[in-house]
């Protein structure tokens, strides 16, 4: 390996469907784990929400505790107004199409290793993962961006 030309130049197929391997794994585990973290996220918001609005419905019915029921209720509202600027489950689920597709683009660059001769394995067909990996997070951040814009306030009035 030339170190003027920078990583990853003259490397053989099968070192380079092993370092496009690791990044796809990579890309897995950042979904993963973005994903977990947006489900905790949507679902405590999810269980505040009932639990407070529960609890306000039970608060209401004690003529002494009204102003705290109404307080509940304020926080409940805040709750529902923050839910659809975050979209935490809208995140979650982009996450978990991301992780799938890293999954499956994981399983066909090893069958496709496994099944073709070391001196055999081509560039175009390792090619072909590499852009369909790309398309991943293409994909990704355009959805990411989408939703963005969709839960940005409106210029017009």
């Amino acid at each position: 390996m030339n170190p003027n030309n920078g990583p990853g130049v003259g490397l053989t197929p099968t070192q380079t469907a092993a370092l496009l391997l690791d990044k796809i794994r990579r890309g897995h585990d950042y979904a993963r784990g973005k994903k977990e973290q947006f489900r905790r996220r949507a679902s405590v918001i999810k269980m505040l929400t009932l639990a407070l609005s529960a609890a306000s419905t039970i608060l209401l019915g004690l003529h002494r505790w009204t102003d705290l029921a109404f307080a509940s209720v304020a926080l409940v509202t805040a709750l529902a107004a923050a839910e659809p600027f975050f979209n935490w489950r809208s995140r979650w689920v982009l996450m978990e199409e991301a992780q799938y597709r890293f999954r499956r683009l994981a399983d066909d660059l090893e069958y496709l290793v496994a099944s073709t001769p070391a001196d055999d394995l081509a560039r175009p067909g390792l090619d072909a993962v590499f852009d369909r990996y790309q398309a991943v997070w293409e994909d990704l951040s355009r959805s990411w961006l989408e939703q963005r814009r969709e839960s940005a306030p409106s210029s017009s009035a």
